[in-house]
């Protein structure tokens, strides 16, 4: 497929805005929905609406079936080895939420440590702290250094006897570097430590192989891969998951019920209490389809490439312009040559200029990015900003829309300035 193609797939890229076509640069935080997505959702609201693993009528078969078939269908994308080991959530946050309570009311006492890194998103630092006041135990933080890049030299000197598990973003949503997980993880193991992944980008950008990474947790959104808004997934190792007690009480994540006592199904359904987004997740596979087609493009993925080199080598080279997240070699001079570990994701600040200006006058022009702190404010501290202004593509972006977005940012900043 070449660029034109895959367009014609999503329908929001054919709106104009204020009378401009729209460059929609923010799809860091949601990405378009194509055509069978969202085929799929009306399917499943219009003519198989009914609730999961319960009645025997057609249309709660019906309803099932889809459900399930989205599991196994993420259980194949990732290579998980059951699809058990899916959990079904409403997004990223919900299944860190979910390994934070649950993994530390079986595993985290007091004095017991957890490590995050500096560059988390919140949904990533917030749950840790939460468990770690709730049980005594104590947040510790792997640094990144000027240039984006996980201190992951300094990792071992973290690790103790008293740490329980390290949480760690596959692709930073501010700095897009592609981290070095499966080096994380192995370093982590050789002392005994599990590691949860937050996989919001990396499961948009890397391909991702649970069992060649051997993480011990990995937590995807939906919406960021196409599917449908409001759905999420938990891949954990099945011992893991038998040993955690449920999040959340309530309808089929029972076994047995009594006044007596309770006992709890078997994973995954042991952590999806009540009524599921049955809809949301259906939308999942066809997504995930799509996903596969579009990754496997050698061709596509070149176009790709070329469009974030350009836009890498256009803001490096611009002395107006601080960028955070640097691939590793890059300057301004050989910047546009393929930079493997940086995404098409790239946060910036302006010289003199506030973002949030700048993200006002852009979507004036039809551009969409985004702006603020990104659900990351000690990366913010960390690099001594209030925020930033943060373009990020898809593979539906074009070249014509990065030289766009390079004229008309010249342009805001000479506007604002």
């Amino acid at each position: 497929m070449d660029v034109s193609e895959v367009r014609q797939l999503f329908p929001a890229l054919e709106r104009k805005v204020y009378g401009k076509p729209l460059v929609y640069f923010d799809n860091a935080a949601t990405v378009q929905r194509p055509q069978q997505v969202m085929d799929e959702w009306l399917r499943m609201t219009s003519v198989c609406n009914a609730n999961i693993h319960r009645a025997v009528h057609l249309l709660a078969e019906e309803a099932t079936a889809s459900y399930e078939d989205a599991r196994e269908a993420v259980a194949r994308f990732i290579n998980a080895p059951d699809k058990s080991q899916i959990i079904f959530t409403s997004g990223v946050t919900a299944s860190i939420n979910l390994v934070a309570f649950s993994f530390g009311e079986a595993f985290v006492s007091e004095n017991d440590e957890v490590i995050v890194t500096q560059a988390e998103h919140h949904s990533n630092i917030v749950p840790w702290q939460m468990m770690c006041q709730r049980k005594k135990a104590i947040l510790k933080v792997l640094p990144v250094d000027e240039n984006g890049h996980l201190r992951t030299d300094m990792l071992e000197q973290l690790l103790t006897d008293r740490t329980r598990i390290v949480a760690v973003t596959h692709i930073s949503n501010v700095l897009g570097i592609v981290n070095p997980i499966k080096e994380i993880i192995g370093i982590c193991h050789r002392y005994n430590v599990p590691v949860l992944v937050d996989g919001a980008q990396g499961i948009v950008h890397s391909k991702v192989d649970v069992q060649d990474l051997d993480c011990d947790f990995y937590a995807f959104s939906g919406h960021k891969v196409y599917a449908a808004t409001g759905t999420g997934v938990l891949y954990g190792k099945k011992n893991l998951l038998d040993a955690m007690p449920p999040y959340m009480g309530g309808g089929e994540m029972v076994g047995t019920v009594k006044f007596s006592a309770t006992t709890y199904a078997p994973v995954p359904l042991k952590f999806e209490a009540g009524t599921q987004n049955i809809a949301g997740a259906s939308t999942l596979k066809p997504a995930l389809e799509l996903a596969t087609k579009l990754n496997s493009d050698p061709s596509l993925a070149e176009y790709t490439d070329n469009v974030r080199d350009f836009l890498l080598y256009s803001l490096m080279s611009d002395d107006r312009i601080r960028l955070y997240g640097i691939p590793a070699g890059s300057k301004n001079d050989d910047c546009g040559k393929s930079q493997e570990e940086k995404i098409p994701l790239f946060s910036f600040s302006v010289r003199g200029v506030h973002h949030e200006d700048l993200a006002l006058v852009l979507d004036k022009m039809g551009i969409a990015v985004r702006s603020g702190q990104m659900c990351a404010e000690p990366l913010m501290d960390r690099y001594g900003v209030t925020g930033m202004l943060r373009a990020s593509l898809a593979p539906y972006n074009t070249m014509e829309e990065a030289e766009y977005f390079i004229k008309c940012l010249d342009k805001a900043i000479k506007m604002l300035n």
